[in-house]
């Protein structure tokens, strides 16, 4: 399964409204489009059962390819685990965010790379021509350069690299099928994630992160900040060539869309917006508490692939009650965080 960090509806965007102010973008955004369709159209449903958590702490074992602006994987192997830095920011950025994402999930979770079992964990860089996107493809991270003018690199973001990576987690516990609510419930896993991974690295606690996914990907030029804003969904962008960020922040403005998956890209705005409200509520550092109850949530098995809003909503109350106990101040801010985006948490069977 492929998963890319830039929507396709931003993509169509520059595309079709950036051609004058920003050729080379818009052209490399209809590129990328046309690179992704494929990808979008062959979404694999799988049924790989939950992971087990290993009993002992690893060491990540990285691997970065530099595909030289050809779309052909994995590329040149340049810099393995050990290795000194390259020099080439890229390959250097890559191997770090590797490294932080594979820290988080080991120390706070207790989970050895993405599989729980010590896979490598491999990326590609310098991936096609001016390419606009990043995306874990089941097997490695790939990043493109972006195109200098809307996008930069994809690598300088550690938020996008915890993200892609999150995708290869959910595909190997839960599963979330990639359609609908349960698509963006996929998306909205990947952000959370990611999310915590960035303040992880930071040391940041939930009220000095920014929760921005996606800072620092677009050059100058733009007039935004990232491209979600998990606490304020709706307002990471809003610029005269590529429009205001579209997400909705609460259920009242759900999107029903046949575009983007029926909209995974779009609607995990809003349960982005219950999970940071919670660990905002909560103070401290957030993979401390909604972390943990999400990962719970996640690894329990009791996820359908075709799981909606309500229902995970009712499993993180419940995963809650049992990690920090019945009415705890976990489990009222977590439940609070859903009602306060109009999701009501489905009662679920013990």
């Amino acid at each position: 399964m492929t998963h890319a960090i830039v929507p396709p509806y931003l993509l169509a965007r520059i595309a079709e409204a950036a051609v004058y102010r920003y050729p080379v973008a818009a052209a490399a955004a209809r590129r990328s489009l046309l690179r992704d369709a494929p990808v979008r159209e062959q979404r694999l449903l799988g049924d790989r059962p939950p992971a087990a958590l290993p009993d002992a702490a690893s060491s990540p074992d990285r691997r970065i390819s530099d595909a030289g602006g050809r779309e052909t994987l994995p590329g040149r192997l340049v810099r393995r685990e050990g290795q000194h830095a390259t020099g080439d920011e890229a390959v250097d950025e890559a191997y770090d965010g590797l490294g932080d994402t594979h820290r988080m999930f080991d120390r706070v979770f207790e989970r050895d790379s993405i599989d729980g079992e010590g896979m490598a964990l491999e990326a590609t860089v310098h991936y096609g021509d001016h390419y606009d996107n990043a995306f874990w493809d089941g097997e490695r991270m790939v990043f493109g350069d972006g195109d200098g003018e809307v996008f930069t690199g994809f690598t300088n973001s550690l938020s996008v690299i915890g993200h892609e990576l999150a995708h290869g987690v959910t595909e190997r516990t839960a599963n979330l099928r990639y359609q609908g609510q349960s698509g963006a419930l996929n998306e909205h896993v990947s952000d959370a994630f990611g999310a915590l991974v960035e303040q992880y690295a930071l040391g940041q606690d939930a009220e000095a992160a920014t929760w921005l996914i996606g800072e620092g990907i677009f050059t100058s030029e733009v007039e935004g900040r990232a491209l979600r804003d998990m606490l304020h969904p709706g307002t990471a962008y809003d610029d005269d060539v590529l429009g205001k960020d579209p997400q909705p922040a609460h259920m009242d403005d759900f999107i029903v869309t046949r575009e983007d998956n029926g909209g995974v890209h779009l609607n995990s705005g809003i349960p982005n917006r219950a999970f940071a409200l919670a660990a905002t509520e909560l103070g401290g550092f957030a993979w401390e508490h909604v972390g943990r109850i999400w990962y719970d949530v996640l690894t329990s098995g009791r996820l359908a692939q075709d799981t909606g809003f309500a229902r995970f909503a009712g499993e993180t109350v419940r995963a809650a009650g049992l990690r920090f106990g019945e009415g705890s101040a976990e489990q009222e801010a977590v439940r609070r965080g859903w009602e306060t985006v109009g999701v009501e948490p489905e009662e679920v069977p013990e």
